[in-house]
């Protein structure tokens, strides 16, 4: 284990050699950028919320060709295949599942009774203290800063974190608005015991997004992302013509069933996965800003911990 974080929690938890976990995104978080990040001593991820079982099988068997070291799999609990996605991973030795989007509770039973480690991702103290209660080993409280599906209550990862670790005993991961080494040490500062990172892995060679999805993110400005949809499923998106067509609709006050229509199905495959930039559903989170180059997994843990160590030494905790 690295000397940068001695008796730290989520390493000791996860078995891994940083406390920094990569986030399950949709159609970035195949089996080469899980297993990428894992070989580079972090927790890789796969993500189940846009795979049908077959290809998520298929995926984990990858996965296990690729990296010896601990992985685990990312299960939206809103989404349609969850079930199944969870009896497929628990086939295939997963024993490392990261929830969200709905009460662990639904899931928590059975992954408990196969040995799983389970992390919940919250937005409050409020749900990180129940997921306590509920038996989760980890929460990850990922502030209104994050890409792709958020909570409604807004609150930052600057304010939520300190709050989540006040209210919890289990270990606290922060998320959202967390690509740099100096943002990676700002989590630890606050109490977190590590950090889980999504954009910027979303952002990488290995990630199995569209190439033009990836330049468009290195082309956006600080201000290029926002929250639509609130009255939907809160989402943060990158300025596009379908993002103008969502706010614009909100914003004449149309109604539930409207705004589903203009979604749509496969927005999000059709936008990040197949690369229509201006018609599709680019789920980016605030450090799009930040971003202006497409590198390799092993190029982002270097700069994470070099932008770490930096930080310490600023502030005289590195000497």
């Amino acid at each position: 284990m690295s000397d940068r974080w001695p008796d730290n929690r989520v390493t000791a938890l996860f078995g891994i050699e940083h406390p920094v976990v990569q986030g399950g995104m949709i159609y970035q978080s195949g089996a080469k950028l899980a297993a990428a990040v894992s070989n580079a001593g972090g927790l890789g991820l796969l993500g189940a919320g846009s795979m049908r079982p077959d290809l998520l099988r298929e995926q984990l068997v990858k996965c296990r060709g690729l990296t010896h070291k601990p992985f685990g799999l990312n299960l939206p609990l809103f989404f349609k295949h969850a079930r199944e996605a969870m009896e497929v991973a628990l086939e295939e030795g997963v024993r490392i599942f990261f929830t969200s989007a709905g009460s662990p509770k639904k899931a928590i039973g059975p992954l408990k009774e196969a040995g799983c480690t389970v992390v919940h991702v919250v937005a409050s103290p409020v749900l990180a203290k129940k997921c306590e209660d509920a038996g989760c080993d980890a929460v990850v409280c990922e502030g209104f800063e994050a890409g792709g599906h958020n909570g409604r209550e807004e609150l930052t990862t600057m304010v939520l974190t300190p709050q989540c670790v006040a209210a919890v005993d289990i270990p606290v991961l922060a998320a959202g608005g967390i690509a740099t080494g100096a943002q990676l040490a700002a989590t630890l500062a606050l109490g977190a015991d590590g950090a889980q990172i999504g954009s910027r892995f979303a952002i990488t060679a290995e990630s199995s997004g569209h190439e033009r999805w990836k330049q468009a993110v290195v082309d956006a400005g600080p201000a290029d992302t926002q929250l639509v949809l609130k009255s939907q499923q809160p989402v943060r998106l990158l300025k596009n013509d379908f993002r103008d067509q969502v706010t614009n609709a909100e914003a004449r006050g149309a109604g539930r069933e409207e705004l589903a229509a203009l979604l749509g199905t496969g927005r999000a495959r059709r936008g990040m996965l197949e690369g229509d930039v201006e018609g599709g559903e680019l789920e980016i989170g605030q450090v799009a800003g930040l971003m202006d180059d497409v590198p390799t997994v092993a190029e982002v843990f270097t700069r994470l911990l070099t932008g770490y160590d930096e930080a310490c030494r600023r502030l005289g905790a590195g000497e």
